[in-house]
């Protein structure tokens, strides 16, 4: 059975972050599979949240780099919201970014799942066309 393992941006354990993906407070990392079924499997401290940026906080490579590096084994990035780094996150890794338009993270799941098959398609070109390697992002 196909399943994607998705990184939601979260701000408490109910509703995604309403800020850059870098700031959210955690990570909640969830098998989603083509069936529908959905497995949490783990809550991810974000180390990255409280990086000091350059050029006033936004869109700084290093703190788009311990984000990514944090999340090397997920194939969907979700949020609610993402900042600058998301050109870099569409262009220079093999993740997939998805904006759930919501901040429940009920109905964000919900909306993973109906766009299941689109994603899955997605993660599989970026994985030929991106194979990625700790020392490349």
């Amino acid at each position: 059975m196909r399943c994607l393992k998705v990184a939601f941006g979260m701000e408490d354990d109910e509703h995604l972050i309403d800020a850059h993906y870098g700031d959210s407070e955690f990570f909640a990392i969830y098998e989603i599979c083509e069936d529908g079924s959905v497995k949490l499997l783990e809550k991810r401290n974000n180390k990255a949240k409280d990086l000091e940026e350059e050029d006033e906080g936004h869109g700084d490579p290093r703190k788009f780099r311990a984000v990514v590096g944090q999340l090397l084994d997920v194939d969907v990035l979700a949020a609610f919201r993402m900042g600058p780094n998301f050109l870099r996150i569409r262009d220079k890794t093999n993740k997939v970014a998805f904006f759930t338009r919501t901040r429940d993270l009920n109905v964000a799941i919900q909306r993973i799942i109906e766009n299941f098959d689109d994603l899955w398609n997605q993660v599989q070109e970026k994985k030929k066309k991106i194979p990625m390697k700790v020392s490349e992002f």
